[in-house]
């Protein structure tokens, strides 16, 4: 299911309560560098976040007589966005538990 057909889903059913979206996961990221190791089917992306926090994500093929620059390219974006998705999750949820219990943001140890 691709990511507007379950943003549809979401809309559909009125799920409204806070949550993250595709938008707001692009509007994270800032900047966006590759890397292709030479003699290698490895691409890495490295994306930069608003607050300067970066995410890497890769892609590498079995079989060099497959290897495809652009492919490459677009999976290692995939890989590190979805790692976006994790860490802006944590964040709202850790908003929203101070939000809900008045937590503090100190971590007893």
């Amino acid at each position: 299911m691709s990511e507007q057909q379950i943003e549809q889903k979401i809309n559909d059913k009125g799920l409204n309560a806070p949550r993250l979206n595709p938008q707001h996961i692009d509007n994270c990221i800032v900047a966006g560098q590759y890397h292709v190791f030479p003699g290698t089917t490895t691409t890495v992306c490295c994306l930069t976040l608003v607050n300067g926090f970066t995410v890497v994500g890769e892609s590498a093929c079995a079989s060099s007589e497959n290897f495809d620059e652009e492919i490459g390219r677009e999976i290692a974006f995939k890989n590190a966005r979805e790692k976006i998705w994790l860490l802006e999750g944590y964040l709202l949820r850790d908003h929203l538990s101070k939000t809900e219990y008045g937590v503090s943001g100190a971590v007893s140890g």
